[in-house]
């Protein structure tokens, strides 16, 4: 699978296509299973992220894999943000984004775009923050996809992420892998009718970099006052960092 951070040539280009291919499969039942996985917490975790991101700032918002758009609407009831663009690889999952946008009655404050992490298609300092949910994980490049955010915020703006992590220390270390591993996939399976996908997801985090890490991350892709806070048993942590 190559580098947690980065993949090169043809291993990107075939790591990108399958995960996307994942995901297009997935969309019919990707809010109810992200819903079971987290007992639902992910609601509360995506509204942590968003009071972090936007806190004492004005102007738009960038989501960077969107997704079906639970980040996306949830800044653009910010106080401060005038809009939010949502920005995914996968146009299905847009979709779905689109037509919830439209039930809430916030078509008017969000748009969507299909686009690419890693060559953001605006100008530097556009954006009053960026944010991602689950994202960096599956990005061939995880460090091009921060400098990419980091460019099109504005000085001062914030660059925030809420994503899995491998559990390696505390009383849940053998708990949440044994969790993941083997109730994911079967509600995969039993829910979605997708146990490959939900067996991918949880190899993802087992190879991914520790919470450290990724704050280190953050700072080398020049980012200031980098923090980060723990969630759900130490398996998922909110990152977040200035632009200079």
């Amino acid at each position: 699978m190559g580098s947690p951070s980065r993949r090169d040539g043809q291993d990107a280009l075939s790591h990108r296509r399958y995960v996307g291919e994942l995901f297009r499969n997935i969309v019919p039942r990707y809010d109810l299973m992200n819903t079971l996985m987290t007992g639902g917490m992910h609601h509360r975790w995506r509204r942590d992220a968003v009071r972090k991101a936007t806190q004492g700032l004005e102007g738009v918002a960038l989501d960077v894999a969107a997704g079906t758009g639970d980040l996306t609407l949830a800044l653009a009831d910010a106080p401060g943000i005038s809009h939010v663009v949502g920005l995914d690889l996968v146009s299905q999952m847009l979709d779905t984004a689109r037509s919830k946008a439209a039930r809430k009655g916030r078509g008017d404050l969000c748009s969507f775009m299909v686009g690419d992490a890693l060559s953001l298609p605006y100008p530097d300092d556009t954006f009053v923050c960026a944010t991602t949910a689950w994202g960096l994980r599956n990005m061939p490049d995880l460090d091009g996809c921060l400098g990419e955010m980091v460019r099109v915020v504005k000085p001062a703006g914030m660059v925030v992420s809420l994503e899995s992590f491998p559990v390696r220390k505390g009383a849940m270390k053998l708990v949440v892998p044994l969790l993941f591993h083997r109730l994911v996939p079967l509600l995969g399976h039993l829910v979605a009718g997708q146990r490959e996908a939900y067996t991918y997801l949880p190899r993802s985090v087992e190879g991914f970099l520790t919470v450290e890490e990724m704050a280190r991350r953050f700072e080398e892709a020049g980012l200031v006052d980098v923090g980060y806070a723990r969630r759900g048993f130490g398996a998922v942590a909110l990152h977040w960092g200035t632009a200079p």
